[in-house]
Order: structure tokens, then C-alpha cells, then sequence
């Protein structure tokens, strides 16, 4: 049974893991085509507190993870950065005072083989505060590949499942700046359609939404 929506407000949902970003707020090619790998075998074990640093089209950000918040959520975030999958993702859905959310990747294959790893629920034992990050989902044990941060005090989130497994700690200028010309995604909004972006990918995206702003790089700090 999947998670009943708030206000209208779709997309948290990870419809179709599927996005490509080529193009996009002329990003440099080099950042927008990372290189086709497998997952790991097993998701990583994440240190207890780990840090990664987001250089993007808007300008920089950092997130710091908890394990202890989310562990599950944790180590699939940490393994998603270390194996470079953040790269090249576009914020495909940007809802002012709500949430911006990424976790496509530019190249479908990529994405396909993401989409299966689907991940164990984590016991939900922070709120979803602003700045704080979840995985999306789209029902139980369904979380994959996408994230959100929350650009308000999005509590009602707590009872649906979304489990923050981090925060913003530098930068949420630069989250709550993200473009956000075409609202939510379908049906709620205008914004990117997980469906057509399954089937038609980067000519989509870069023909009909070129504004939305994208990730260079997410790294590990040291």
C-alpha cells in the first residue's frame, strides 16, 4: 500500500528512477556523463559521522550524516556517493517550502540498475525538519536512489515513513535556491514526468526543462 500524499504534493515517490541531465544550466559535459558502473554487491558500512560536499550549477552544499538516524539509509547514501552515482543528477523536482529532490541518474542504464537495489525501511527516529534529508519512496521498503531535503518543517512526513538519515550543515542558501521554474512533477504539477523521462531520457529533459540545475560533483569529505 503506498504512502498517502500531503496537500497535493507528489513525487516524493520514486516513480521511475530514470533521469538524464545532459545540457542542463550548461554544465560541463565531463560532470554530466560518469562513467557506467555496477553497484556493489552489498551496500557499504558508512562511518558513524561522514560529511559530503555537493558542488552544483547553483553553488556548494554540504550534507553531514548520522548513521545512528538511519543506518540502512546511511550506508546506501554513503555507497551511492563513493561509487560517483550523484554525478551528472539533475534537481529534477523543486516544491518551495517543501522539498528539493534528486537521485536520477543521466544515464537510464545507470538508474535500471540502481532501481533494483531497493532498501529496507529504517525505523523513523528524527523529524523531518528543514534541512534535514530522506529518502524518497514509494511504499514500504521501496527507497533506491532518490533524496530529498526539506525546505520547511515537513513533520507530517514523520508518520508517513521518510526517515532523515542527515542535514544540511553549510549551504541551504544554495538548496533553497535551486531553480524551481516548473513546479512539481505530474500530476500534482508542470515538472519533469518520470514516464517520459523512462522512455525518452536526456532529449526530454535538456528540450524541455534546460533551467533546471544540476550536480557537478559529490564527494566524501576527508
Amino acid at each position: 500500500m503506498k504512502r498517502s500524499r500531503t496537500h497535493g504534493r507528489t513525487g516524493l515517490w520514486c516513480a521511475a528512477c530514470l533521469l538524464a541531465a545532459w545540457g542542463l544550466r550548461s554544465a560541463p559535459a565531463q560532470a554530466l556523463r560518469p562513467a557506467l558502473a555496477p553497484p556493489p554487491n552489498a551496500d557499504q558500512n558508512a562511518p558513524a559521522i561522514f560529511s559530503v560536499a555537493f558542488h552544483t550549477t547553483n553553488g556548494d552544499f554540504i550534507l553531514q550524516v548520522h548513521r545512528d538516524w538511519a543506518p540502512r539509509g546511511a550506508d546506501r547514501f554513503y555507497t551511492l556517493v563513493k561509487s560517483g552515482y550523484y554525478q551528472g543528477n539533475a534537481f529534477f523536482r523543486v516544491v518551495p517550502h517543501f522539498v528539493a529532490q534528486w537521485g536520477l541518474s543521466p544515464t537510464p542504464a545507470r538508474s535500471a540498475i540502481w532501481s533494483q537495489r531497493r532498501l529496507p525501511d529504517d525505523p523513523v527516529r528524527q523529524s523531518n525538519l528543514r534541512g534535514r534529508v530522506s529518502f524518497a519512496a514509494s511504499g514500504p521498503n521501496s527507497r533506491t536512489t532518490q533524496v530529498f531535503v526539506n525546505l520547511a518543517n515537513n513533520a507530517r512526513l514523520d508518520k508517513l515513513g521518510f526517515a532523515p538519515f542527515g542535514e544540511v550543515t553549510t549551504g541551504m542558501a544554495t538548496v533553497e535556491t535551486l531553480a524551481a521554474d516548473y513546479g512539481d512533477s505530474p500530476p500534482g504539477g508542470h515538472g519533469p514526468d518520470p514516464r517520459r523521462i523512462l522512455t525518452q531520457g536526456a532529449a526530454y529533459l535538456t528540450s524541455a526543462f534546460p533551467r533546471l540545475d544540476v550536480i557537478y560533483t559529490a564527494v566524501l569529505q576527508p
